[in-house]
């Protein structure tokens, strides 16, 4: 059986604190105490960790403003299309789990390092007017963003816990901050390169390749070790609240990544032009960034999340409702509240992880099986919206799957909501 959720004094009650938590757990290795850094050192650091965050997400909405263009130079079906898009987030779920190893190996600072490099690579090879290359550099990616958004929060909290909240606050905004620049810059950058659709897609590599250069010296000074922990926790697969919270993360990320996949070639078929579609997605995910930091704080006041957690469902599939079926006039509107919605969501199954997890070591695993699952699940959502644009040749049937998806985030937000713990323990090995 679960128990009543029973929070310590001083601990979950605070929301910087459930916030940072919330960001935190992701990270499951632990990490040794750094030594000491002067002003200047940890002002370098604090802003490389900002700078990888922020390009952590335009693979995602860089490919999705220029998907007809992709398409019709390459000759990429719509069903390519569509695996194209869900490519990346079966790769945040396939390679989470190796995250943990390769810092347990190297160090989380010089797996960062490889990340970078790694990315940079993925992300120029979708430049080379090839499809067989398209999807590799894509998955490759996929990949290593997978393993920087386990490890980036650890080194965050590790290093900066005496402004943890103010780097979880930045560390997020650059995430959304990624995805809205991609989003809204990559058509201009295509005029501005003469129309090349390959200098596009591959120019997002330079801002990788230059913050892991920026990153090296801290992989030449590393000053932490990543120690396994030494326990084990039992009975969390079968725990139908640990299922509840996986589903709440994975419904409500399929909506995410249908809006990073899909909502820009939705409103270009509308009849926006790319540049004003690119600008509607980038400011709905910037809205994400702003209801990431402050919703959390609002719901962990109440004596539970089942309200909010629903509230925020329906808000979020009613914005992208909108958006399908709306006057074009009112799509900025429905951005907006499509990225109170969203973020909102997504901060709260970050926080529903904490919240019902008994102790560090329960969260660490919840957080693994929540991700690892949750995006897998995930990827389904933009897949089946390409699929449905294919064999209807329109979108508009796309609102079956997203009421579906906000009716299951919904229903398992509620679940995930309540003030219980997960029936799991944690024992040393």
């Amino acid at each position: 059986m679960t128990e009543h959720f029973k929070p310590a004094p001083g601990k979950l009650g605070l929301a910087d604190e459930l916030l940072v938590d919330a960001e935190d757990i992701v990270a499951v290795p632990d990490v040794s105490a750094p030594a000491p850094l002067g002003w200047i050192g940890r002002t370098i650091l604090g802003l490389s960790l900002v700078l990888i965050a922020a390009n952590l997400r335009p693979v995602f909405s860089s490919a999705s403003a220029l998907l007809p263009e992709i398409r019709a130079e390459l000759g990429l079906s719509t069903l390519g299309a569509s695996l194209l898009t869900t490519l990346p987030v079966v790769c945040l779920g396939l390679f989470s789990p190796l995250a943990p190893k390769l810092a347990a190996r190297i160090g989380s600072e010089r797996t960062l390092l490889g990340v970078m490099l790694l990315l940079a690579l993925g992300t120029s090879l979708r430049g080379l007017s090839n499809i067989p290359l398209l999807f590799v550099g894509t998955a490759l990616a996929g990949g290593c963003i997978a393993v920087g958004n386990v490890l980036l929060p650890g080194l965050v909290k590790r290093d900066f816990a005496d402004r943890a909240a103010l780097m979880t606050g930045l560390y997020t905004m650059a995430l959304c901050a990624g995805a809205a620049g991609a989003a809204g810059f990559t058509l201009p950058l295509e005029a501005a390169f003469g129309g090349s659709l390959n200098a596009a897609l591959a120019v997002w590599a330079l801002p990788a390749l230059l913050v892991g250069l920026l990153w090296l010296p801290q992989t030449l000074g590393a000053r932490g070790n990543i120690r396994r922990a030494g326990v084990t926790v039992e009975g969390l697969w079968r725990d139908r609240l640990a299922w509840q919270v996986t589903l709440f993360m994975g419904l409500q990320s399929a909506l995410a990544y249908c809006v990073f996949g899909w909502l820009a070639p939705i409103l270009r078929e509308r009849g926006l032009d790319g540049v004003t579609a690119g600008g509607v997605v980038s400011a709905s995910v910037m809205v994400q960034a702003a209801a990431c930091i402050v919703v959390p704080q609002i719901a962990v006041r109440g004596r539970d999340q089942r309200v909010i957690n629903v509230v925020l469902a329906a808000c979020a599939t009613s914005a992208l409702l909108g958006l399908l079926f709306a006057p074009r006039s009112t799509v900025w509107v429905w951005a907006i509240l499509q990225g109170i919605g969203q973020g909102g969501l997504i901060a709260l199954a970050m926080t529903a992880i904490v919240l019902r997890s008994r102790d560090a070591h329960v969260a660490a695993h919840l957080s693994g099986m929540a991700q690892c699952v949750g995006y897998l699940l995930a990827a389904i959502g933009p897949l089946i919206v390409g699929l449905i644009r294919s064999f209807t040749g329109s979108f508009a049937w796309s609102a079956v799957l997203f009421v579906a998806l906000g009716l299951g985030a919904a229903i398992n937000g509620w679940g995930a909501g309540r003030a219980l713990y997960v029936d799991a323990k944690s024992t040393p090995k």
